[in-house]
C-alpha cells in the first residue's frame, strides 16, 4: 500500500501503488515504432503538466490539487507522488521557469520559488506560494486556465467567454492575455475558449487552439487551430466561427474587426485542450517540429468525437500540411475509457499525455 506521511500542508505518497487496469493502457493505439505505457495514476483529474530541472514533474488538476511527481528509479513510471497544494480554485494550469513553479487558478496566478530545492529538503515547513495576480475574472464557465511562461518571463494565459455565445463589456473575456511588467496585454481577441497554446519553433509564433460553440448541430462549427501574427489580432468570436460559420445571433453585427481565419479546422465538438510542439530528436526525424494536440472529446454531439491525440505537420514556414491520429483507444465504440487533456514533451524526448477521466498520465516513447 505504500507509506503515507501527512500534515496540514503536504501529503507524500511513497512507493506509489498503481491500480489502473492494464487493459486500459493496452487499449491505447500508437503508430508503429512507438509504445504507450502508464506513467502515473490515481491522480485526481490531472490537466496541464510541467517538468522541472531536477526530475520533478508538476501536474495541475481540475479538483484544486497540484502534484509533484518523481521517477526515482528512472524506469519510466512514477514512484513518488506529493500533493503540494490542495483546496485551490481549479488549479488546472501549471508552468515551470527558472526554478519557479507557476500555478494558474481560475482567478489567480501563484509563484513558488526554488520549488525543487524545497521539495528535496524534506522539511515539514509548508511550501510558500507568492501571489502574482488576482486580477482575473472568476467565472467558472470557460474559466479554466492554460499557462505559459515566455522567454522574456512574461505570463501568457487564456480567459474564456463566460457563456456559450455572448458579448461582454469586460474586454478580457474571449482572449489570450499576457502579463508583462505588471501590465495586462491582450494578445488575441475573439477567442471563445483556448485551453492550449505553444510557440511554433519553425517561425517563433504563438499557435493556439479554440473550442467551437455548441448547439448548432453535429456538423458545425469546427474547433480551431490559429496562429497569432500580430498582438491584438481578432479571431471572430462571437460573430464568426471556424472558417466561415456566421453566428445565428451575432453574425450580422457590424463589428468593424478584420477577422483572422483558422489555419486548421480540427472538427466540430472535438474540444482541443492542449498543444505541444515536439522539438526533441528522440522520435524519428519526421516528428521534429510537429504539434501534438489533445482532443478532450465532445459532450454536445449525438455521436462522440475527439477523444484522441492528433499529430499536425507543418511546412517550412509554419503552415499545417497534414493531420493524423497519434494516440487513439480512448473510446470503445461509444463508451468513454479516457479523455486526453494535455501533452508535454519531457527532456528525455518522450511524450506525456494526461487523462482527467481515467485519472492517469501516459508516456509515449519509441519502442526500439
Amino acid at each position: 500500500m505504500g507509506l503515507i506521511m501527512k500534515n496540514k500542508f503536504l501529503v507524500i505518497l511513497s512507493l506509489f501503488h498503481f491500480s489502473l487496469h492494464s487493459v486500459e493502457v493496452n487499449n491505447l493505439v500508437v503508430p508503429n515504432g512507438f509504445k504507450a505505457s502508464l506513467f502515473a495514476n490515481n491522480l485526481d483529474a490531472p490537466r496541464q503538466i510541467a517538468e522541472g530541472n531536477k526530475g520533478y514533474i508538476f501536474v495541475g488538476s481540475k479538483k484544486g490539487i497540484v502534484y509533484a511527481l518523481k521517477d526515482n528509479d528512472k524506469n519510466g513510471q512514477i514512484d513518488d507522488v506529493k500533493i503540494i497544494f490542495d483546496g485551490l480554485n481549479d488549479s488546472s494550469g501549471v508552468a515551470y521557469s527558472n526554478g519557479s513553479l507557476f500555478i494558474a487558478e481560475i482567478d489567480k496566478v501563484w509563484r513558488v520559488d526554488n520549488i525543487e530545492d524545497n521539495l528535496d529538503s524534506f522539511s515539514d515547513e509548508p511550501l510558500k506560494k507568492t501571489l502574482v495576480t488576482d486580477d482575473l475574472p472568476s467565472d467558472q464557465w470557460h474559466g479554466r486556465k492554460w499557462i505559459m511562461i515566455d522567454d522574456d518571463g512574461s505570463i501568457v494565459l487564456n480567459v474564456g467567454a463566460p457563456c456559450n455565445v455572448c458579448l461582454k463589456e469586460d474586454e478580457r473575456y474571449a482572449t489570450i492575455i499576457r502579463l508583462k511588467e505588471n501590465r495586462w496585454i491582450i494578445e488575441a481577441r475573439g477567442v471563445r475558449n483556448s485551453v492550449g497554446f505553444d510557440i511554433n519553433p519553425i517561425n517563433g509564433k504563438l499557435y493556439f487552439t479554440d473550442n467551437g460553440r455548441d448547439w448548432m448541430g453535429d456538423s458545425m462549427p469546427s474547433c480551431e487551430l490559429n496562429v497569432l501574427e500580430e498582438s491584438g489580432d481578432f479571431f471572430g468570436f462571437p460573430y464568426l466561427h471556424a472558417s466561415g460559420v456566421r453566428d445565428p445571433e451575432f453574425g450580422n453585427y457590424e463589428h468593424g474587426y478584420e477577422i483572422k481565419k483558422p489555419v486548421l479546422d480540427l472538427g466540430p465538438h472535438v474540444a482541443p485542450t492542449g498543444i505541444e510542439f515536439y522539438t526533441s530528436n528522440t522520435f524519428p526525424p519526421q516528428y521534429k517540429n510537429n504539434a501534438f494536440i489533445t482532443l478532450h472529446g465532445s459532450w454536445n454531439s449525438s455521436k462522440k468525437v475527439g477523444y484522441k491525440v492528433i499529430r499536425v505537420t507543418f511546412d517550412d514556414v509554419g503552415n499545417p500540411i497534414s493531420v493524423t491520429d497519434f494516440v487513439t483507444g480512448f473510446l470503445d465504440d461509444q463508451k468513454v475509457l479516457g479523455r486526453p487533456a494535455a501533452p508535454l514533451m519531457l527532456s528525455d524526448g518522450s511524450l506525456l499525455i494526461s487523462d482527467d477521466h481515467a485519472n492517469a498520465i501516459y508516456r509515449i516513447s519509441p519502442s526500439l
